[in-house]
């Protein structure tokens, strides 16, 4: 017997005017999983959202909550709740009754709503700040707030539309952490939309690449990484050094397109020994530290720049002189084919 997904979309379709925001998206989503639509801006990933939360109505194709069509229904009769970069909450109530506000328009006795509350607050670690006002809270904690306030009401399905946006980068990567434990203690499906590739990685179970309106590829984090299937994908996710056909074939000794990670690459004096090693020599433009890491940039004799980065630990050499002669090196198994779609 086949397991239910929680949500399905066949043959998704947006159209605005002439501009097809959404083509054809196919898409299955398990109960219980952390699943990123990432993809930059105009990609369609937020439209998708939006379809799924009802706020759209799909030009064609459909859309399925646990095996049950809800495609022409509104947003407040289908089983989800939506969390946005800006969290809304009402600055005169306190935090527990921003919290409980879902549970009150649905008619919920106060004492029930109050410990659903505080149960939603203990859940995202806030249940101490529960008499405060939004105001007196930090944006991370406010954001908890919003996600709370999202689960009270029991939804089977939570879509995230960029809700770590607003915050600075060293509480934004607090909340990624934060996020995931929540979503793992609470076993709802986490949607998340977000333009942040570092993001998707960090949290996600599987993520959708969108461009362009597709899905250009889906899977793990590491799938995505370490096999990425176009030239699009190898960019956008991470840093890659792209190689078009003639260059693949004259550096690499393969055919088509490639790519290698700039982890994947060293740097040394001399070239590598080795069966399955290959180099290419050139000259050294910048070494720039990053702290847990050197990024190299070299002009290789054969045309291309290419960016290497080492990690900054004891058994580094000292650094190269800019100008400098060097072999850049890499395992064949590093190289990836990149696939362009329908190929």
């Amino acid at each position: 017997m086949s397991v239910i997904p929680a949500i399905r979309v066949t043959g998704l379709t947006k159209q605005f005017g002439s501009t097809t925001a959404v083509d054809h998206v196919d898409l299955e989503i398990a109960a219980g999983e952390f699943f990123s639509m990432l993809g930059p801006s105009g990609s369609g990933k937020t439209t998708v959202l939006r379809l799924i939360a009802g706020f759209e109505q799909p030009t064609g194709g459909t859309v399925e909550l646990f095996g049950q069509d809800v495609t022409g229904k509104a947003p407040f009769d289908r089983d989800v709740n939506t969390v946005f970069q800006d969290y809304a909450l009402f600055p005169h109530m306190s935090v527990l009754d921003n919290v409980a506000y879902g549970l009150r328009v649905r008619g919920v006795p106060r004492t029930e709503r109050r410990d659903r509350a505080m149960r939603a607050l203990a859940a995202v670690r806030l249940d101490q700040f529960a008499g405060r006002k939004p105001s007196q809270l930090s944006g991370g904690q406010r954001q908890r707030v919003a996600l709370a306030r999202a689960t009270v009401v029991e939804p089977k399905v939570l879509l995230l539309d960029e809700p770590l946006g607003a915050l600075d980068l060293k509480l934004r990567e607090q909340m990624q952490v934060e996020l995931k434990q929540i979503q793992r203690d609470l076993g709802i499906t986490f949607i998340f939309v977000t333009h942040d590739q570092e993001e998707a990685l960090t949290m996600s179970d599987r993520i959708a690449v969108f461009h362009d309106g597709r899905i250009e590829q889906l899977g793990t984090p590491r799938d995505l990484y370490e096999r990425p299937a176009s030239r699009f994908v190898a960019d956008f996710v991470g840093t890659s050094n792209l190689f078009d056909a003639d260059l693949s074939e004259s550096l690499i000794g393969r055919r088509g397109e490639h790519s290698i990670r700039p982890e994947k690459l060293t740097v040394s004096a001399e070239p590598p020994s080795g069966a399955q090693m290959r180099s290419a020599s050139g000259s050294l433009v910048e070494s720039i530290y990053v702290g847990s890491g050197i990024r190299q940039v070299i002009d290789l004799d054969a045309g291309p720049r290419v960016t290497v980065l080492e990690r900054n630990d004891r058994s580094r050499i000292a650094d190269q002189e800019r100008g400098g002669r060097v072999h850049v090196s890499w395992h064949e198994d590093d190289v990836v084919a990149l696939i362009p779609p329908g190929a």
